[in-house]
């Protein structure tokens, strides 16, 4: 094989990219590291500094900060087409961090690139595999790790004969040592299981103010935090940096939210993205980026900014990202980064939006104004003031009691989350009471989980009745073995997550689940009812009295230095051309990827409509989680669950679709099977805002494996079109969206102007009914062409393969 350096010159040169080598441009001023673990990785404030000074130039205009800070990236900053929602930006992101679901198929797919080495620093954190069910160091020890590359963590003693009944033990050993090898053998860092939630551990050691960092999780945008813009992407679009190319990415809008006054009291940094979700909605922030600004941000601490940036997601934006300011170097400085927050105090103009520049859309929050929400239930912008959402509930039937309460995740896991949390716990402690409902608290990372115990909020939490979990997204990701309820059981639970559709934190439908602050989770779980007003209401202690929560205070950083807890980062070796990595061809875990076929130069002709899609499908819909998390490196074994969520318009019914061929109704997965078995293609038809929600690529391979050519649709979420668009699919909308209701599913469509597929110009629809009559549609497309090279070398990575040779 040619050298790693030669292969991605090959790559740039065919793909017209401009030979730029960081170091031989620039001298920095100061050498400054992007994190402890990667000495000698430098963050280049000059090079952003250049870029922004061209951009700007050419511009003529006042930049805002997400513009300083994607058009500072990008690789020909002279000559790239830049206008907001419609040119395709070419990027330079600093950096990439995986999460170990979506890290599998994304390291599957770097290996058949067959590159030997990653070209930017880039991680993989387990943080999705660990399922809630014994408590922290139980869970953790049934998904134990032993890689056999470095010295093994031990998570304790060994599993009782009870808790090993269970089957479980190491269940995740043969996917853990992938990883662990993987990384070791392309020179990906490794954070081991119990280290924590991607999202937290990105902000503790590699987020920096004016960093673009792309990660294969939705909630990537956490970052913007720390004043970085930080994307969630598919695994396919990770594989294009670590390979050294370009990333794209269509030049985002640009939403502006001003905040006034200051957070106090029952608010928190939660109340304002669960007020901007019922604003917006779930598709309000489509296509761009959230830039919050305004004197109210320096009420907000850092971790509260992140967790505002981190919910961004469930609006649909690109990313959020807050402005430079002392909360963030404040946050550096606790986390051992002093040297960052210097560097960045010397570029900070750098940092912060331009006077006078302008957003496609403002809004303005007044803080001083603003009251505790609580959101839901089955969706994150149904958003209610906690003081209405008891009488809300009443009126919609909604079970009032409340069965569980959830505080952490990667929203709301900070040191100050689980601060003001034990500071309502105390409270309810000292008058003799308890939570009414049961309680668990997951840590944000291992750096969290020690410093809580050592300064003694985690014992408050366990005293008022609390379970402490792993450091892993848990009940959040729908990795959560509940025992409290039957599937199919009404009942309501309260979380301080991020996301609540339907059955999405414990598979039952029937699961009202609402998403508000830690702090009001653990006050209705102490009342035990969704009619509870922390700021009005009065509870009962056990010696008769009444009493009234007042409003929690606590420190946002520890006073002391932030205990480390165990180390849990495993380094790739300098040296790894001994390193193996092997999957077995008979593992039920892992998979190696065959290349999907490449287009054959026709129209899709007759195309048989698996299923039409009656409201909301969300990547949940699409690719569930929970349970199915273990196939996550095995494409075949995964696609099982395709669409099995999804309600079909002809029945009302989900996972039963009519077989065109047999007439009997049956699973979506099993129908998809016997259409690929057949040599029969098909389409999806889909409604508003399709894919919304995770950014798991699974849920646009597994259609593609079994046979799909296409999904039609009134609207997509951004990542999942693109996903789409990287294996080889066709995400189409219709011109009319009314032309949604010309289809039946017992139709058959065939998809014209292939031939000729360029940008801009829809393709030509023919709708054959079963009658004999036809109807001809238009669908659009956002395709560049760039991406129409993809749909004709059958997918991204085949494309990739082509440019090496």
């Amino acid at each position: 094989m040619a050298p790693y350096s030669l292969l991605v010159t090959r790559l740039q040169k065919a793909l017209g990219v401009r030979q730029y080598h960081v170091a031989s441009v620039l001298c920095q001023r100061a050498k400054v590291a992007m994190s402890h673990f990667e000495p000698n990785e430098y963050i280049h404030y000059d090079l952003l500094e250049k870029n922004i000074n061209i951009v700007r130039k050419r511009l003529n205009r006042p930049l805002t900060l997400s513009e300083k800070i994607v058009y500072g990236h990008l690789d020909d900053p002279a000559g790239q087409e830049i206008e907001r929602g419609k040119s395709y930006l070419r990027l330079r992101p600093d950096r990439v961090a995986m999460q170990d679901a979506t890290a599998q198929m994304a390291m599957l797919q770097f290996i058949s690139s067959g590159l030997p080495k990653v070209a930017v620093p880039s991680t993989i954190h387990c943080d999705h595999l660990i399922e809630a069910q014994l408590g922290g160091e139980k869970d953790l020890r049934r998904a134990k790790i032993n890689p056999g590359l470095t010295s093994t963590v031990q998570w304790g003693p060994s599993l009782s004969p009870k808790e090993a009944s269970f089957g479980l033990q190491d269940i995740n050993q043969e996917v853990y040592n992938f990883l662990a090898t993987a990384g070791a053998k392309y020179g990906v860092g490794f954070w081991k299981p119990g280290s924590g939630i991607i999202h937290q551990i990105i902000l503790e050691n590699y987020a920096y103010p004016g960093v673009l960092l792309i990660g294969t999780d939705s909630h990537t945008p956490n970052g913007g935090g720390l004043g970085g813009i930080c994307i969630g992407v598919g695994g396919a679009d990770a594989v294009d940096v670590m390979a050294g190319i370009p990333w794209e990415l269509k030049c985002p809008k640009v939403i502006g939210v001003k905040l006034t006054g200051s957070l106090s009291g029952w608010t928190s940094p939660k109340d304002v993205i669960l007020k901007v979700a019922g604003i917006l909605t779930v598709k309000g922030g489509t296509g761009a980026i959230v830039e919050y600004h305004g004197p109210g941000v320096d009420s907000i601490s850092c971790t509260g900014m992140a967790t505002i940036c981190n919910m961004g997601a469930e609006i649909g934006a690109t990313t959020s990202v807050f402005p430079y300011n002392q909360r963030m170097k404040k946050y550096l400085s606790k986390t051992g980064r002093a040297d960052i927050a210097n560097l960045a105090d010397e570029f900070k103009d750098h940092l912060v939006p331009d006077p006078g520049c302008h957003y496609d859309q403002l809004i303005e929050v007044n803080l001083s104004e603003l009251k505790p929400h609580i959101n839901g239930p089955f969706t994150p912008d149904l958003a209610h003031p906690v003081a209405e959402v008891g009488k809300v509930a009443e009126k919609e039937g909604w079970p009032l009691d409340i069965r569980v309460g959830l505080i952490g995740s990667c929203t709301n896991s900070s040191y100050e989350d689980m601060g003001r949390s034990a500071a309502v716990a105390k409270q309810a402690l000292a008058h003799g009471l308890k939570c009414k409902s049961q309680f668990t608290i997951t840590p944000g990372s291992e750096q969290i989980r020690a410093t809580i115990e050592r300064d003694g909020y985690a014992q408050i939490l366990r005293d008022l009745g609390g379970i402490v979990l792993a450091n892993a997204c848990g009940p959040c990701i729908g990795q959560w073995d509940r025992k409290d309820i039957k599937k199919g059981e009404k009942n309501t639970i309260v979380t301080s997550y991020n996301r609540n559709f339907t059955g999405r934190n414990d598979a039952n439908p029937e699961t009202h689940a609402f998403v508000t602050s830690p702090e009001i989770v653990t006050a209705l779980a102490i009342a035990g009812t969704l009619k509870f007003n922390p700021e009005t209401d009065y509870l009962t202690g056990t010696d008769g009295k009444k009493f009234k929560l007042e409003a929690p205070d606590a420190d946002e950083l520890p006073k002391a230095e932030f205990d480390p807890g165990q180390d849990t980062y495993q380094h790739p070796p300098k040296d790894s051309s001994g390193q193996h990595v092997d999957v077995s061809p008979t593992s039920q875990r892992l998979q190696l990827l065959e290349p999907f076929d490449k287009w054959d130069g026709k129209d899709l002709e007759d195309l048989q409509i698996l299923i039409k899609v009656k409201g909301k499908c969300t990547t949940d819909h699409i690719s569930a989680a929970g349970p199915w998390l273990k196939f996550r490196g095995h494409l075949d074994n995964i696609s099982n669950n395709l669409l099995i969520g999804a309600i079909n318009i002809e029945n009302g019914k989900a996972n039963s679709v009519r077989n065109a061929v047999t007439q009997e109704f049956g699973p979506v997965p099993d129908t998809a099977r016997y259409y690929k078995k057949h040599g029969i293609r098909w389409v999806v038809i889909g409604d508003e805002n399709y894919g919304e929600g995770s950014s798991r690529e699974h849920a646009a391979l597994e259609p593609r494996h079994l046979g799909a050519r296409a999904i039609i649709t009134k609207s997509f979420a951004r990542i999942h079109e693109t996903n789409l668009k990287k294996q080889g699919l066709l995400p189409l909308t219709f011109a009319d969206p009314a032309d949604y209701n010309k289809i039946h599913p017992v139709d058959k469509l065939t998809i014209q102007g292939l031939k000729d597929f360029t940008p801009g110009k829809p393709l030509e629809c023919i709708i054959k009914h079963p009658n004999g009559t036809q109807e001809t549609i238009l669908l659009n497309h956002t395709f560049n062409e760039t991406q129409i090279e993809w749909f004709r070398a059958g997918s991204a990575l085949n494309r990739m393969k082509e440019l090496q040779q």
